[in-house]
Order: structure tokens, then sequence, then C-alpha cells
């Protein structure tokens, strides 16, 4: 099985390279940016001739939430044409594609988890390029998995915990939101998630299995308390103080619940995905000690 991965220098595609090893049946082709530009239909199609993947895992992606407000075409660039591209060279090839989205496709107005049948209304550059690419997708090709994830972090590339230990080095106060609900995601789970998804779906001959579905770890929480989490698995004493979002103004609208329903991922994929769900603080526990 030849698995491609686009945006193997980013955090998920780190993930990735992180747990490869221990999937010796499968061949990683991993791609960054200057391998393998996305936005470039002809870049594409010769990588598909020469590795002649059975999947393509697309962790590239603009998501530089409040810098896409003022860079619209970058972000529709990588986001929508790049995904476009891959949907089009993965149906000519009948390559399998997992494409990542965000819980910025909603706008944060449910009090209930968000489920795949929840009707999108993105709130920023970031949010709507991300659903575009979404139906994009949808448009071109039918063997896809669109992958909609929130809050994710990793020991690897820039994230909310690692902006959080800098910080921490840094100031005596740490001021974070406190009326922001969503759930952290582990890098690392989503790409062992990714992973497994392929290897299912690699023995089934005929698979009706595609289209969207939710994953994050478990439980939910505000920033404040993620970041409070985050020092006390370090054991790091910091004053750190809970603010509402008006405190905090930032171009880009954050969405004010963005908690995502995992029923129908751990219901078609069963004890093989739903064992793996790890409540976020078990598994933010585990990623400090490794």
């Amino acid at each position: 099985m030849v698995v491609l991965v686009t945006g193997a220098g980013g955090q998920l595609g780190q993930s990735l390279q992180f747990i490869a090893p221990n999937y010796p049946d499968i061949q990683f082709v991993f791609c960054d940016s200057s391998t393998l530009d996305i936005t470039n239909l002809n870049n594409v199609k010769q990588l598909f001739k020469q590795i002649k993947p059975n999947f393509c895992i697309n962790a590239a992606a603009y998501t530089a939430v409040d810098k896409a407000e003022s860079e619209p075409e970058k972000a529709y660039l990588i986001n929508v044409v790049g995904a476009k591209n891959l949907a089009t060279v993965c149906k000519e090839f009948d390559t399998i594609l997992l494409h990542i989205s965000t819980d910025f496709v909603f706008d944060g107005t449910k009090k209930t988890p968000y489920t795949e049948e929840d009707i999108p209304n993105p709130e920023g550059v970031y949010g709507q390029t991300k659903l575009d690419g979404e139906q994009a997708i949808q448009e071109i090709w039918h063997k896809h998995f669109i992958i909609r994830t929130s809050w994710v972090y990793s020991q690897f590339g820039n994230n909310f915990m690692k902006t959080m230990l800098r910080l921490a080095a840094e100031r005596d106060k740490i001021s974070v939101v406190n009326d922001q609900i969503g759930t952290p995601t582990n890098a690392v789970d989503l790409a062992e998630v990714l992973v497994k998804i392929c290897t299912s779906i690699f023995h089934l001959p005929s698979s009706n299995l595609f289209g969207i579905y939710n994953f994050s770890n478990e439980g939910q929480c505000s920033w404040y308390f993620f970041a409070k989490k985050i020092f006390e698995f370090n054991n790091i004493k910091i004053n750190l103080e809970p603010i509402p979002t008006t405190s905090f103004p930032t171009p880009a609208k954050r969405p004010g619940y963005s908690v995502l329903d995992k029923s129908k991922i751990k219901n078609t994929f069963g004890p093989e995905i739903s064992g793996g769900v790890k409540y976020w603080e078990t598994s933010l526990n585990e990623i400090e000690k490794e």
C-alpha cells in the first residue's frame, strides 16, 4: 500500500512521520511544499504518475486563521485550488483522498456538539476556504474522506500548546480566553485514525463509507482550561488569568462553541477507531512524557 502525505512539514505531517515506523507494510511518501506544490496541477500529476498512490492524505493547508483575513488569495490557493487539484488527480489515478478540514466551517452558535449533518456557516476567510475546499472535493471525486477536526496541537510545528510553553518562559502572567469551548486534538491521535482508515478501506473491495466525518479527542474545555492543564502537566507555576473573547480581539472571529460529535466515525469504523479516541486530558498528559 502506497500512501502519499502532502504537507509533510506541518504538525500533522510530522505526526504521520512520527508513527510511520509502526506501519512497516505501508510505503509512505512524504512531501512538503518544496517537493510537491499542490497548487500546481501538473506538479501533482507528475508525482502521481511516478508513485501511483493508493491513498493521498492531504495534510497541506493554509491555517493562519487571522492572517487569512488579509491574505484571502493565498488561503484560497492552498485550501481550495490545492484541494481541487488533488481531487482531480486522485480521480484520474483512482486514489482515495483523505482531506483534513476544520471546526471553523461552523459559526459556533450551537450549544450541542456539531454533527456531519449540521449546516456549515463559516465566519472568516479561513473557514470559508476550508468549506470551499470540501465542496470542490465532493463535486470532483466520490472516493474521499473529509475529516473535520478541532484545536490541533502536538510536539511538532506551531500550535497553542507550544505557544503557551514559550510564553510561560517569557512572562509571569498570561491571559487566555475562557468563553470559547471546543476539544483539543493531539495530532498524533489524528494521524493514527487517518492511517487506520486507510488500512480498513484497503481491505474492502468496494466501499460505501466515503464522506464527511468528525474526529477530535473526547471531552471539551475552554482555551483557558486547556492552558491550565498544559502548565499543570509541565509543573509550571504561572499567573493564568481567564478573560472574555471581547478582551482579546482578533482579525478573525472564532466559533464560540465548536465541539464535534464523533458518533459517525466511531459507529462506522468500530473498535479500531473508537477504542483509540482518548480524552483530551489523557492525550495531553501522555504527550508531555514522550
